[in-house]
């Protein structure tokens, strides 16, 4: 079996290291396509190196996120390669392309994540998953609300419930992070915040989030988006003297900082769920979120942009006990591959 599998960000590079070797251990033949929409070396190449990642047989470089642009680049592949099925992950511009691309070309679609819903429509990547999920033919679900919310939907693809890649990933790497890389500061003495949704860095709304991270009585490790920093820049939006504003980390870096700290600021999907599986509290910075569980669980408190709540919300944040496991075992990637074999 041949499977084209369609990455793009960093989220989706973490996710395909173990997906990849999950694949190849079930004698998959995996043609990887790097469509280029991170294409800043600590945003992109660093993954591939750090994470032991097999080299893409395409590398896109288009340096956009634009659909219309990524859509035929990636069809004109799918028709020279004619894999068996395309495996798109999560909710990104190279998600949508990937699988717009793979439907004009008639080849099954195989989503990962699918059935996730923040039910906020505003959203380009709420917009995104409705759509894929629509197209898929196998819908590879991280938990068994995903599958009620696609029955509700009517999606015709066939669900299963395969847990989330990146518990994988968590599992296999925070532990390597936490040994090779030291953390910024004193564990648990100081806040990870990432800011880089679209609406998130829109000046209004970014002025508030770092306001409220500049009001904050403790160390705040910033690694700053290259669009976050664009605005910061052209807007003279200022942190307070407590916000450390760092270029974008490694994953490995990234992981031993955001493994220890105390509490996550986010708008991050991926992270909401990494805060989790590291037992750290979590603060997001959205009016939505599609982890709904981490929220009931009492282990994430969304805020959006108010600067008072973000204040709150972090100083009062504490991982809840007992809480339970939540997304999968670690063990979701070759569930995946076996999904995949049987379609």
């Amino acid at each position: 079996m041949r499977v084209l599998t369609v990455v793009g960000n960093r989220p989706q590079f973490v996710k395909s290291a173990p997906l990849s070797l999950a694949l190849r251990e079930a004698g998959i033949d995996e043609v990887l396509v790097h469509t280029g929409q991170h294409w800043d070396d600590e945003l992109s190449q660093v993954f591939f190196e750090e994470l032991a990642l097999p080299e893409p047989a395409y590398r896109l470089d288009l340096r956009t996120a634009d659909v219309s642009s990524l859509e035929p680049a990636i069809h004109r592949i799918v028709v020279a390669e004619r894999p068996d099925a395309v495996l798109v992950l999560g909710d990104t511009n190279s998600t949508l392309a990937g699988a717009r691309a793979a439907a004009a070309a008639g080849i099954p679609i195989a989503h990962v994540e699918a059935g996730l819903r923040s039910g906020d429509l505003s959203m380009p990547e709420e917009r995104a998953r409705i759509e894929v999920d629509r197209l898929a033919a196998l819908l590879l679900c991280p938990d068994e609300r995903s599958v009620v919310t696609l029955r509700a939907e009517g999606a015709p693809g066939r669900a299963v419930v395969a847990g989330d890649v990146m518990a994988d990933a968590s599992l296999r790497f925070a532990p390597i992070a936490r040994s090779h890389v030291p953390p910024p500061h004193p564990p648990g003495s100081y806040v990870v915040a990432t800011v880089h949704r679209e609406a998130n860095v829109r000046p209004g709304r970014l002025r508030r989030i770092v306001e409220g991270l500049s009001r904050l009585d403790e160390p705040v490790v910033l690694p700053a988006h290259p669009r976050t920093a664009s605005v910061l820049r052209e807007e003279g939006i200022a942190p307070g003297p407590n916000v450390e504003l760092r270029e974008p980390l490694g994953y490995l870096a990234f992981a031993s900082a955001a493994s220890q700290a105390r509490v996550i600021a986010t708008d991050s999907g991926g992270l909401q769920k990494e805060a989790y599986w590291y037992g750290v509290p979590c603060v997001t910075m959205r009016p939505s979120t599609e982890w709904v569980d981490t929220v009931e669980q009492g282990a994430n408190t969304l805020v959006d942009d108010d600067p008072d709540a973000i204040v709150a919300a972090v100083r009062a944040a504490a991982f809840p006990a007992g809480a339970p496991p939540l997304y999968g075992d670690g063990k979701a990637g070759g569930r995946i591959a076996a999904a995949l074999v049987a379609m």
